[in-house]
């Protein structure tokens, strides 16, 4: 079998200094998971994941999709206690992240509406808006003049696309003017919470809540795999968007249920945050910590970029970084657009003082 297309392709990107390639944290100071609260390392959620199940008998697996064999007792269970801690009408839970913006954009447009996302959008809300039969146009990022333009000239229902907290420049979409301009113009909102679910708001319910307009979202989407140390995401919205998504949204229809283990952990970890909510604040001391000593800082939230320019360069600063004990990766073209490249820190609870210090200081050494 003559494989030589693919590997054109694959030397292409050898040429270009954007091969990508798995590796292993090595025992390196984590400044590049998501762990931001870092509950996924936490002892005491999974002995209390553990332990639960160990006294329930809870299968291995999720046995088939949730609308034949794999609706266990356990997902009520988490969608209920989800529905309250959003405030939310409904709650659907999904195997990820991709797979809930996946289901929800690319089924509720059809032929002949318009979804308008931000350009900065994770690929997963792009590629749910791709899917549809909804004509999909970008609009600048964060740009509401931009937007507004763009929605004066739309056909049939808008919907318009976008994050609370954005994965690569760790900057805030302007909520509450969002909301202005979708209600001006009629249009749905759908918001992606990934990287502030668990970090903002009572209980972890996340920004939207915290800034108090979560009510006015025509559907928000929740990731678990992030602040919440654990796995799988979930849709919240009205009962009557829940009983489409159950119906219309295939990648949930069409796929095997998480396993009973990860729903337990999904509950588990929103009580336990919700006795622990300390760890929201002692998070943002950390990031004060890193801005206070890195003036460059661009980025209020966990995720601070620091631009670069160049694959070749933002390469040779993470290996001298990792060569000193710390995991932070360079994040390259295509990835982000070309002349962007950086490195993209991301801090968490058990990041020490110290420790957050030492890596402010070595990057004005070796940028300087």
């Amino acid at each position: 079998m003559n494989l030589d297309f693919l590997q054109q392709k694959l030397n292409d990107r050898i040429e270009k200094g954007n091969i990508r390639s798995l590796k292993t944290d090595g025992g390196l100071l984590d400044f590049v998971s998501n762990d931001y609260l870092s509950l996924a390392r936490n002892a005491q959620l999974s002995q209390r994941i553990h332990n639960r199940c160990l006294e329930e008998p809870v299968p291995n697996g999720g046995t088939g999709s949730r609308l034949l064999s794999g609706n266990h007792r356990w997902y009520e269970e988490a969608e209920e206690l989800l529905q309250s801690v959003f405030r939310a009408e409904s709650v659907l839970l999904f195997n990820s992240g991709y797979a809930a913006n996946q289901a929800l954009v690319s089924s509720v447009a059809d032929k002949g509406d318009t979804i308008l996302y931000d350009q900065l959008s994770h690929v997963c809300l792009k590629e749910g808006a791709w899917l549809s039969r909804a004509e999909t146009v970008a609009f600048r990022h964060n740009d509401l003049d931009d937007l507004e333009q763009r929605m004066q000239r739309v056909t049939g229902r808008c919907f318009v696309l976008t994050e609370t907290i954005f994965s690569m420049d760790g900057d805030v979409a302007p909520l509450h003017e969002l909301v202005q301009l979708c209600e001006k113009h009629g249009a749905y909102l759908i918001v992606d919470e990934a990287h502030s679910t668990g970090c903002y708001g009572e209980q972890g319910a996340g920004m939207l809540m915290e800034e108090g307009v979560a009510e006015s979202i025509f559907a928000r989407v929740y990731t678990f795999g992030k602040g919440m140390g654990v796995h799988g995401a979930c849709v919240a919205g009205s009962r009557t968007l829940i009983d489409y998504l159950v119906n219309f949204g295939r990648p949930f229809i069409y796929t095997t249920s998480l396993p009973p283990h990860s729903v337990i952990a999904i509950t588990e970890s929103f009580r336990y945050l919700a006795e622990y909510q300390q760890l929201q604040g002692q998070l943002l001391k950390k990031i004060e910590l890193f801005r206070t000593h890195w003036p460059k800082a661009m980025s209020h939230t966990a995720i601070q970029p620091v631009m670069i320019g160049s694959n070749e360069q933002a390469r040779v600063i993470s290996s001298q970084l990792q060569e000193s004990g710390y995991d932070v990766r360079p994040i390259l073209s295509p990835t982000v657009k070309s002349g962007t490249e950086r490195l993209r820190i991301s801090l968490h609870v058990h990041n020490s003082d110290e420790e957050i210090k030492t890596l402010a200081e070595m990057l004005k050494q070796l940028m300087s």
